[in-house]
């Protein structure tokens, strides 16, 4: 139930960020949108947007004020996550936030060491209401994320072998995200994918069905791959993590499929294939 709480939302500039803004909008939730950037967000009429950067202690604080909870976004591919986001939860409890919805990602808690399995064990143990999402690779990567420009160019060039990915959407990831700020699932993780694994081949087959054009998945080594974002300007921090998460996916470690997302929501999550009918315009 909404009871006058205030949910803060990090990353709300961001496709899962943006997609949390609208289904806790939607439930009529009271809603901050938070970001780097807030000049540049473009959010509902009326909402409030505050500023928070994860290095920028003093911003932190100030978008904590007056808060009831927090969804919670790392930086994308961050080997730095722990370090950056363990503060916030620090003054997120100082700042009195009751309950701190984490999104992690499918897996981690398979390795103690990885960063924000660190950031999930300290939100555990922060002594508030913490829910953890993990969910898999987003849909929306390949419409609107960090695939789109290669979709463009008429191919999807990674180092994925054929290994199968229960990609899911944000919009699903989102639906979850409010249900548990409405109804309070202190203690939960949710392992959230999408209703089926697909490898890229048949996701481009799929994109080439419904937008006329051909797009080919080409294999890549983990080498070119690695090089290939190098070459685009990643910095080498991310490349090595992007390293790590391809591997995953090739040893077939991202093709389970779950049902916590039918669970939580009470509808089986969106299909590959619907989702890039609905999206069509993206690749046209």
């Amino acid at each position: 139930m909404n009871d006058g709480k205030k949910i803060l939302v990090t990353g709300a500039n961001g496709n899962l960020g943006g997609a949390v803004v609208r289904a806790l909008s939607n439930r009529a939730m009271t809603v901050i949108a938070a970001g780097t950037h807030p000049e540049n967000m473009q959010m509902p009429q009326g909402m409030e947007v505050r500023k928070i950067d994860y290095v920028q202690p003093e911003t932190v604080t100030a978008a904590l004020k007056g808060v009831d909870a927090l969804f919670l976004v790392a930086p994308p591919l961050d080997p730095e996550a722990a370090a950056k986001l363990n503060p916030v939860i620090d003054q997120a409890k100082f700042a009195g936030v009751r309950h701190i919805v984490f999104n992690s990602a499918l897996g981690v808690d398979q390795n103690d060491a990885a960063p924000l399995r660190v950031v999930e064990k300290n939100l555990m143990a922060a002594g508030l209401g913490y829910t953890i999402l993990r969910p898999n690779f987003f849909m929306e990567n390949f419409s609107s994320g960090f695939l789109a420009s290669m979709i463009a160019q008429g191919g999807i060039f990674l180092a994925a072998a054929d290994a199968g990915t229960s990609f899911i959407s944000v919009e699903d990831i989102a639906a979850v995200a409010a249900t548990t700020f409405e109804k309070e699932h202190f203690g939960a993780e949710y392992n959230l994918t999408g209703p089926a694994a697909l490898d890229h081949a048949q996701v481009a087959k799929i994109i080439s069905e419904v937008s006329g054009r051909q797009i080919q998945y080409h294999a890549l080594t983990e080498a070119a791959m690695l090089q290939g974002a190098r070459d685009q300007g990643m910095p080498e921090g991310a490349v090595q993590y992007m390293g790590v998460l391809y591997n995953a996916v090739r040893s077939g470690w991202l093709a389970a499929v779950t049902g916590d997302v039918e669970n939580v929501i009470g509808r089986p999550p969106v299909t590959f294939g619907d989702f890039v009918q609905a999206h069509a315009a993206a690749w046209k």
